[in-house]
């Protein structure tokens, strides 16, 4: 029965918040998944990429030519390439939601409007349903929005530290 006790409070508030906070949730999604994305490759594929070059760096007899200097640099670059994959879509993504939320804000006021057209402005039951959907996708863009830029420092921190450990590992002087 917990699905059953989950569902009607997430059924109910996107209903409130109309058919916009579906499209928000889809935004959010998406940026999640490419979080994630970002954090599964951190965990699984950078350690191997990372080995994969130093194994090449150093596998090399010399390391103080020109020709050294840029085998080094297209390891680097390719190493610091990998790792910012996706950031760029992930911000896209986060700078998205709250213009979303705008979007819910503007629909669902033009309802409000269109009920006090209809009935007058002395019917605040009438225009509640517009109000709960001009309000909540604005509040659920924010948050996704918020969460996002949380995700977004934490990746950002990591590939940060990574970029000058790459620098340090693939040094000249073995």
């Amino acid at each position: 029965m917990f699905f059953g006790d989950v569902y009607e409070p997430v059924y109910l508030f996107m209903e409130r918040g109309g058919d916009v906070l579906y499209a928000i949730f889809g935004l959010i999604f998406l940026l999640w998944l490419f979080v994630l994305e970002r954090a599964a490759y951190f965990v699984f594929s950078h350690r191997r990429a990372m080995q994969e070059a130093l194994r090449e760096w150093e596998s090399r007899a010399e390391r103080q030519s020109w020709n050294a200097h840029q085998i080094r640099q297209d390891l680097i670059t390719g190493l610091r390439s990998s790792l910012e994959t996706n950031m760029p879509t992930i911000k896209m993504l986060i700078g998205m939601a709250p213009l979303f939320g705008l979007l819910g804000t503007v629909t669902g006021m033009i309802e409000v409007f269109d009920v006090m057209a209809f009935f007058g402005n002395g019917s605040p039951k009438a225009m509640a349903s517009g109000i709960s959907k001009a309000t909540i996708p604005t509040m659920a863009g924010m948050v996704g929005a918020l969460t996002g830029v949380f995700a977004q420092s934490l990746l950002e921190r990591y590939i940060k530290r990574e970029k000058v450990r790459i620098e340090d590992r693939l040094n000249f002087d073995h």
